[in-house]
C-alpha cells in the first residue's frame, strides 16, 4: 500500500504481457486517472486500496462506474450509475454539463471522499464530501450514493438509457449493498468526463 506523499501505485507490466525494449504496457486510462486523483487528494483519503471511478463520457446505458483495485492496477467490477437530470436536460442518456449549484439537479465532477453511511428515503446510502471547488457543495446539496428503481439493466437495454437522479450517484437495488460495502467510509470516488 502507498504511503502518504508517495505514488499510489508502482506500475509494473501485467504477468501475461511480455515487455519489449520499444514499449512498456500501460495501465488503462481510467486506472491511471484514479491513481492521479488518489495521489492529488491522498491527504484526505484514509483507505487507498480501492477507488470508485465514474466515467461520465459513457452513456448511462453502459456500466460506467468502476471499482478499481489500486494495488492490482485493475478494474474489479463495473456497474450502472445515474447522472443528474440537470446534467442531461433532454434525457438523452448522456451528460451534457456539470454544476455545483444548489437546485441545479446536476452531477458534479471531481474527487469525493466517501462519508458515513445512513438509512434515508432511498434506503441504505452513503454521504459524499466534495474535495474540489467544482464539487465543494456536495454535502449541502445532499449528493450521496443511494439505490433507485430507475437504475435498471432492463431499462438500459429497452430504452437505451437509465433514469436520472437529482445529482446523486444512484445504483440499482441489486448493486447498492456491494457498492456500499466495498466503497466504505474514507475512500475516494472520482467522477470525470
Amino acid at each position: 500500500m502507498a504511503v502518504s506523499g508517495q505514488p499510489a501505485l508502482a506500475v509494473t507490466p501485467p504477468v501475461d504481457i511480455e515487455p519489449t525494449p520499444f514499449a512498456m504496457p500501460t495501465l488503462p486510462l481510467m486506472v491511471r486517472r484514479a491513481v492521479a486523483a488518489l495521489d492529488a487528494h491522498g491527504g484526505h483519503i484514509r483507505h487507498r486500496d480501492l477507488v470508485g471511478f465514474v466515467d461520465f463520457a459513457q452513456a448511462s446505458r453502459e456500466a460506467r462506474f468502476h471499482l478499481i483495485d489500486i494495488e492490482g492496477g485493475k478494474v474489479i467490477s463495473s456497474h450502472l450509475v445515474s447522472h443528474g437530470s440537470g446534467s442531461d436536460p433532454a434525457n438523452s442518456g448522456w451528460v451534457q454539463r456539470f454544476s455545483n449549484q444548489m437546485g441545479s439537479n446536476a452531477s458534479s465532477p471531481g474527487a469525493f471522499l466517501t462519508g458515513a453511511g445512513y438509512s434515508g428515503k432511498h434506503g441504505r446510502s452513503r454521504r459524499l464530501i466534495g474535495l474540489e471547488d467544482r464539487n465543494s457543495a456536495a454535502m449541502e446539496r445532499g449528493i450521496v450514493i443511494h439505490a433507485a428503481a430507475y437504475v435498471d439493466p432492463d431499462m438500459a437495454r429497452t430504452q437505451g438509457r437509465i433514469g436520472r437522479s437529482q445529482g446523486c450517484f444512484a445504483f440499482s437495488n441489486s448493486d447498492i449493498g456491494g457498492i456500499l460495502e466495498r466503497l466504505g467510509e474514507g475512500r475516494l470516488l472520482f467522477a470525470a468526463k
